[in-house]
């Protein structure tokens, strides 16, 4: 007689085992028409699970987050279902859960076109309309590989068989479709309404590229069509703005084979990077840190002590020079450590704070690599605190505000914050992991915020924090870090006198604001879509003359804003205005200024907003009035 406990505190007892859908169904048959699955003591089953004993039991709906993923993980498997049915010859491989989505790899003997993908879509809404019983089914190892392989399958056999001989198979059944999966599923496919094929690509079979290149059909699938009809404007939206296509427009950056993910800046996006860098740089300087440089190249034996030779070689580009081995560095704390190091410190030096706009290097894998938001070559806002275990929380605290206050200028108002903790992979003891998590996560309760956890996700030294930065169109990136570090100073040797005259060794903050400035500006660029603030933009106003009569004005306006301090160009070409205005708007340039006769008579200028506000004409000085107080709010 097994008693369910469900979420409300309510316990239901029955007489036998029973499923959760029976269970959903005793509580009422609108949730039994609801359920997708169940969360039993904590694990996600399907509604067809057996409860045999006391449990605690909670419904999943399309109202859940993990509804939502199974809902996706289903409609992988319809994918699938769908090509098989159409395509007999197809081999089924893969198909994951991804973000907002899910994607199936199949290998067939020719490609799959946009038409197929049109057709494949139709059926899948079919089969969906069918509501087919999804069955769950258990087959010994062996009898699952020979059962693949009969079927001709034999990506799936491969996959089987490298799986323990000892343990069942977990099958999945939907009409004449059979599918490997761990599950859970939704009950039958009629729970599957709002999705649609968006993209198809290339993918090798174990991302190897040794192996055969598959094709990747990705998908996305929703609880709502008013979700689905968001998430596709969405997407036209990024697609809009895109850093690689506005970067070509505006004339900020490129990138070429022959230097794959490294950045050939142009001068207006060297502009926009010397706006960021600066600006950084005040911060730095305004909250007592200390700028250094270090070199860009390490002898091995200090990669070997600090730990990223042994846990992050192959991400390192490394060379040779009269018979040592030499690494390109891919982050800067080694390096920080070495200017602790140079000389004695005392605990009153602490918390040392050292900012470096350090040069990084990092091999990436080339199917990784994505404009200038993932490249090989970045630089970071990269700072290290050596402080004291009493120290963290304050460090901690002031760092906490002192990024968000950053983001706030940069126009990021919706951070969230998240605490990664210690991963498979790392360095020290638990009881320095205990105590290092533990710092972070009294720093972040003293700052009053909310955060969630992200167990294995820190970084090999120590655990961190993370800012996530959710854009103009809702898309979240993570940006800025903040690191407790228990290991490297003392693999590093790094010390200090104490007050009680004994050597201690420092803990090390990493931390960054922006993180990669090249990631950033690419953030920045699709965030406004190219319509960066005013004091961000390259070009903040243009002159534009009507006639040549206007061009020793123009010019004369151009020199006394630049002379302010303003970045501004001139137009003095032989066109129409028309021409002019309309040109210079696709640059999205923040303000045109305009002069004819009259206004070179009156010595003012006619002022065009971005917006294609005509804000009329007005004195230079008003207009500079104006400029300085936009730039100073950074709004």
């Amino acid at each position: 007689m097994p008693k369910v406990r469900l979420p409300d505190g309510a316990v239901k007892e029955f007489d036998a085992a029973v499923t959760v859908a029976q269970v959903a169904s005793s509580i009422g048959p609108g949730l039994a028409k609801a359920a997708l699955a169940g969360r039993v003591d904590g694990k996600l089953v399907d509604t067809s699970y057996l409860i045999e004993r006391d449990a605690d039991l909670a419904i999943v709906t399309d109202k859940d987050a993990d509804g939502l993923d199974i809902i996706r993980h289903s409609t992988a498997h319809l994918l699938a279902y769908a090509v098989k049915t159409l395509f007999p010859e197809a081999q089924v491989t893969i198909g994951p859960v991804i973000e907002d989505g899910f994607f199936y790899d199949f290998s067939f003997k020719r490609p799959f076109t946009p038409e197929d993908l049109t057709a494949i879509e139709q059926k899948m809404a079919e089969l969906a309309k069918k509501d087919e019983t999804v069955v769950r089914t258990l087959m010994p190892r062996d009898a699952a590989v020979d059962h693949f392989k009969s079927i001709g399958e034999h990506y799936k056999a491969e996959i089987i068989a490298s799986i323990p001989s000892n343990e069942d198979i977990s099958l999945y059944t939907e009409g004449a479709f059979t599918d490997l999966c761990r599950g859970p599923h939704v009950p039958s496919t009629g729970k599957l309404r709002v999705f649609k094929l968006m993209k198809l690509a290339g993918a090798y079979w174990r991302g190897d590229s040794r192996n055969e290149m598959l094709q990747r059909i990705y998908g996305t699938a929703w609880t709502k069509k008013e979700d689905l009809d968001a998430y596709l404007h969405r997407i036209e939206e990024a697609e809009k703005r895109d850093h690689r296509r506005l970067g070509r427009q505006l004339d900020l950056y490129h990138l070429q084979d022959e230097a794959p993910g490294m950045v050939f800046w142009h001068p207006k996006g060297w502009s926009i990077w010397q706006q960021v860098e600066q600006f950084m740089r005040r911060v730095y300087q305004d909250n007592g840190y200390q700028e250094i440089k270090c070199p860009q190249i390490l002898d091995r034996s200090l990669w070997e002590k600090s730990g990223h030779w042994e846990n992050y070689k192959d991400n390192m580009f490394t060379t040779e020079s009269e018979k040592r081995d030499f690494a390109i560095k891919p982050m800067n704390c080694p390096g920080h450590v070495q200017v602790f190091n140079s000389n004695m410190r005392s605990y009153r030096d602490l918390p040392l704070r050292y900012g470096e706009f350090g040069s990084c290097h990092r091999n990436e894998p080339s199917g990784a690599l994505h404009g200038i938001i993932r490249v090989r070559a970045f630089t970071q806002d990269d700072g290290h605190i050596f402080c004291s275990e009493d120290q963290i929380q304050p460090e901690v605290t002031a760092f906490n505000q002192l990024s968000l206050d950053v983001y706030r200028d940069f126009g990021f108002t919706e951070i969230a914050i998240k605490l990664a903790l210690r991963p498979e992979q790392r360095l020290g003891d638990d009881g320095q992991w205990d105590k290092a998590e533990g710092a972070l996560r009294g720093a972040l309760t003293s700052c009053g915020v909310e955060w969630t956890e992200l167990p294995g996700e820190g970084a090999f030294y120590g655990p961190k924090v993370e800012y996530h930065l959710k854009d103009s169109i809702g898309r979240s990136w993570q940006c800025g870090t903040m690191q407790v570090d228990f290991q490297m100073p003392g693999r590093l040797g790094a010390e200090y006198v104490g007050e009680d005259n004994t050597r201690k060794t420092p803990v090390m903050l990493h931390r960054a604001i922006v993180g990669s400035l090249e990631r950033f500006i690419g953030i920045l660029v699709e965030h406004y879509a190219g319509a960066l603030p005013l004091w961000l933009a390259p070009v903040q106003a243009v002159v534009l003359t009507i006639t040549d009569r206007q061009a020793p004005y123009a010019r004369d306006v151009e020199a006394r804003l630049k002379a302010a301090g303003l970045r501004v160009a001139s137009d003095l070409r032989n066109e129409k205005i028309t021409y002019k205005i309309r040109e210079h708007s696709l640059q999205k340039l923040p303000y045109q200024l305009i002069v004819g006769d009259r206004e070179m008579q009156v010595g003012q200028v006619a002022v065009r907003t971005r917006s294609g506000e005509d804000l009329g004409a007005m004195p230079l000085e008003s207009l500079l009035d104006r400029l300085r107080e936009e730039v100073s709010a950074r709004r």
